[in-house]
């Protein structure tokens, strides 16, 4: 259902069109094909003094003349008699080109009748008294002059209406439309002719796919339903383009309708709201009024005297003006002195304002201008002349609107949480710097992110951790000078412009002044948080002469701070480009490494003492690139791990391990390593299931060891996976223990089947050195926990006969053998004998 304002529908195009005819100095009346009468005004009624209300729409020409005879204005003739003149005019009036024009005496008055013959609507006549035409040929032009202006200002009217407008005769062919219309359907000129028929224009409309769809009922068919209902018919359609469009239809008497088109896209919803509303407008001409004080903007119209001929209710509410200046008549005088005196003053001044819409007028051209009031506003003002010197204007108060497109560019270079200058406003800000930097002067950038935030997110959660950053990035200004730049490049990354510096010492002094400041306390949520910086610095000119590098040598150096230790910070150097390139590479690699079968396992073997035979093989990956070699897995594995490849390739490495092992001695075990980040993806425990289900190798043969890196950040996850592996019968190594902070920690939160004492404790081992009492504890600490203990590293006899001592169950070691491939592996497996004991001669003979 339609709003007062969209509702304007054939009543606001019928009231135009009498206002314009109660305007016409002379009678006009239209009648149809089959002689009867269709439309009149009041002039006319009045020249032929018919009694109020005698007039009605489809009294035939017989019951007029009836009328006529009966009111005196034709004394001596017979209804009859006038009825046969009538028709003979009418007959006569056959060229739309050629009016009929004849004169007749009435009551002392002359009055001269125009026949036009119209096809599809009938005839249209005027009667306009010229008896003063006797007496002064002057008289005539003037009036004429008035006719001319009047039909000016129904044109202007009618090509200034918001909505499209168009009028069907009986026979549904175009008698009528606005250029609202055209451009609303896009129309071609030949399609928009009078007389083109309603079923062309339908078809075409269908062909750009505009074709309306509402309900079961086709767009035609609702039109011939509507040509049939009494009254105006609202119907709103959804467009396959996306617009929707309310079409107001009207029948008219013979046969054919009215419609007005209004596109309401923008305002479905509050079109929708207020449907209700309809049946409460008072009658038909106030819909054009109710629609023009809904309307959005202020609109206002001035003859070319300069005098309100019509304004809306939103205009006076924009310049806050009283009753009785919205009055028709009124002066744009008297409304730019009452808007002057109460406020709504132009910064630019009275006079300038008053001077600049003095020259739209005179210069009769459109324009489009935003003023700014003094009190803050913003005005957009629309100036449209129309032919006869007057305009119609639209003012609108876009302050809002201007003050969202302003924060929409602010939020464009500024980061919204911290509202501190996002990467695009820090490139702009280097760039203008760039010919500075050609001078010689000295810019330092500084590239930071946060140690241990992502412990913060995943704790506390991110509420938490945008407080944190809120605060940071507060720290981070007040650390920093004026002229600097602090920017926050996303999540826990930020960077600054630091400008006007003194040399490298003074990137130093305020780099320190950081790290110290953000290493403070934060105090969120009764949480007290304890976080710190690592910073990349680049000096300019010497570092780079452009963002571009700046910011690249600035990450390369963060990269390096972070590797030294975090809680630091670290300048470029010339030698960090090149190692970044190198693990691009090495990323690059990566991505292809898996697929193109480019690693291979090793295996090295775990020696029981109580038997002295092999009891496992330890799993060791091994990357053999087509042009760089053998890649150590020091240098890959972490790149592996930072970029998500570990996943993939830790899968593969279950998989090629639990194969192999199927070709061993069933009391055999094989040991693979786990990465933390596989158990940071879903399904890990589905992909040891699927290798042990793949080689058909039994659970207990598998071992898997995880440091105490994965348990660093204790979660329940993790501890739920690790009692699900050992639910399968998977057995559970804790490697490289007592290395770590907090080992003892981690035994009493999970029962590890086995502990491998770190290699570190093994270097120069004697019965003398201090290591032997550390290395006793954790032997005695595995016993009592019913765990096994291996020890890694052994490569001389004494350092053998040490851990044999203290009960140590396993030994690894380059005494017993290096990694050995598959084949070495069976070769070895092949010739041992279980009651031989072992020694490194022997390993090195058999493999």
């Amino acid at each position: 259902m339609a709003t007062e304002q969209q509702a304007t529908g054939i009543g606001s195009a019928e009231a135009v069109l009498r206002a314009a005819l109660g305007s016409m100095p002379y009678g006009f009346s239209i009648w149809g094909e089959d002689r009867r009468l269709v439309l009149w005004n009041q002039h006319y009624e009045q020249m032929y003094r018919y009694p109020p209300g005698a007039l009605q729409v489809g009294l035939s020409l017989f019951e007029i003349c009836e009328l006529t005879v009966a009111v005196g204005n034709h004394p001596g003739f017979t209804p009859e008699r006038l009825h046969a003149i009538y028709q003979q005019r009418l007959d006569e009036a056959s060229d739309p080109l050629s009016p009929l024009q004849a004169q007749k005496a009435i009551r002392g008055q002359v009055i001269k009748t125009s026949h036009v013959r119209s096809p599809g609507i009938g005839w249209i006549i005027t009667h306009e008294d010229v008896t003063q035409e006797v007496e002064g040929q002057w008289m005539a032009d003037l009036r004429e002059k008035a006719l001319a202006d009047q039909n000016m200002r129904f044109d202007a009217a009618l090509a200034h209406m918001p909505h499209g407008l168009t009028m069907y005769d009986g026979e549904w062919r175009l008698v009528i439309c606005n250029q609202r219309y055209r451009e609303m359907y896009d129309m071609p000129p030949e399609l928009t002719r009078v007389g083109t028929p309603f079923q062309k224009i339908i078809n075409y409309r269908r062909s750009i796919g505009a074709t309306p769809v509402d309900g079961e009922l086709d767009y035609v068919d609702q039109v011939l339903e509507a040509t049939r209902a009494e009254g105006t018919r609202i119907q709103t359609y959804r467009m396959p383009n996306g617009k929707v469009i309310s079409v107001h239809q009207s029948p008219m008497p013979n046969g054919g309708f009215v419609a007005m088109h209004q596109d309401i896209t923008r305002d479905i919803e509050r079109m929708e709201a207020l449907e209700a509303s309809r049946n409460l407008l008072a009658n038909q001409n106030m819909r054009f009024e109710a629609a023009v004080n809904n309307m959005s903007q202020g609109l206002c119209m001035f003859d070319s005297e300069e005098r309100l001929v019509i304004c809306n209710a939103p205009y006076a509410a924009i310049y806050t003006l009283p009753p009785e200046l919205v009055a028709p008549g009124t002066t744009l005088t008297e409304i730019l002195e009452y808007r002057f005196e109460h406020g709504s003053v132009p910064k630019l001044g009275r006079e300038a304002y008053v001077s600049s819409r003095r020259k739209l007028v005179t210069d009769r051209s459109a324009a489009k201008e935003d003023v700014e009031m003094e009190d803050g506003r913003i005005i957009a003002i629309q100036h449209h002349p129309m032919a006869d010197g007057g305009w119609v204007a639209t003012h609108e108060d876009i302050t809002e609107q201007r003050q969202i497109e302003a924060r929409v560019r602010h939020l464009a270079r500024h980061d919204a949480l911290t509202d501190l200058p996002n990467r695009v406003l820090l490139r702009e800000e280097m760039e203008k710097l760039e010919a500075r930097i050609q001078r010689q002067e000295c810019v330092a950038v500084f590239c930071l992110d946060l140690d241990h935030f992502k412990s913060v997110n995943d704790t506390l959660g991110h509420g938490v951790g945008d407080k944190v950053l809120v605060e940071v990035a507060e720290r981070l200004r007040k650390a920093s000078r004026e002229t600097d730049i602090v920017a926050r490049l996303g999540g826990d990354e930020f960077a600054i412009l630091v400008q006007a510096l003194d040399g490298p010492r003074g990137a130093s002094a305020l780099a320190e002044r950081i790290v110290r400041s953000v290493a403070l306390p934060i105090e969120v949520d009764g949480h007290q948080i304890q976080i710190g910086t690592s910073i990349g610095i680049a000096v300019a000119p010497v570092d780079g002469k452009d963002a571009e590098t700046l910011l690249k040598h600035a990450d390369m150096a963060l990269y390096r701070a972070k590797g030294e230790g975090r809680g630091n910070y670290h300048f470029f150097e010339p030698g960090m480009d090149e190692a970044m390139q190198h693990r691009r590479l090495l990323e690059q690699g990566l991505k292809v490494a898996l697929e193109r079968g480019q690693f291979r396992l090793v295996y090295q073997p775990l020696v029981s003492l109580a038997d002295n035979r092999v009891c496992c093989l330890e799993a060791l990956l091994r990357w053999d690139h087509p042009e760089r070699g053998l890649i150590s897995p020091m240098e890959f594995i972490p790149v592996a791990e930072e970029t998500g490849a570990i996943a993939a390739i830790g899968d593969w490495v279950l998989h090629e391990a639990c194969r192999a092992a199927t070709a061993w001695p069933e009391h055999v075990r094989i040991a693979v390593n786990l990465s933390p980040v596989q158990f940071k993806k879903p399904g890990l425990v589905a992909s040891v299931t699927e290798a042990l289900a793949a080689a058909g190798l039994p659970a207990h043969r598998l071992e898997l060891e995880i440091t105490e890196t994965l348990l660093l950040a204790e979660t329940e996850t993790t501890l739920a996976t690790l009692h699900r592996l050992r639910d399968l019968g998977v057995r559970i190594s804790m490697d490289d223990f007592g290395t770590g902070y907090s080992s003892l920690s981690y035994l009493r939160a999970f029962p590890f089947d086995k502990i491998k004492i770190d290699r570190s404790f093994m270097n120069e081992l004697t019965p003398q050195q201090d290591s032997v009492a550390i290395i006793k504890a954790v032997i005695g600490l595995g016993q009592s926990l019913g765990m096994a203990t291996t020890a890694e590293g052994i490569e001389t006899e004494e350092q053998l006969a040490v851990v044999r001592e203290q009960g140590c169950s396993e030994v690894q070691g380059f005494l017993f053998s290096p990694p050995l491939p598959a084949s070495g592996v069976d070769a070895l497996l092949g010739t041992l004998r279980p009651d031989r004991k072992i020694r490194r001669r022997e390993f090195a003979e058999q493999t």
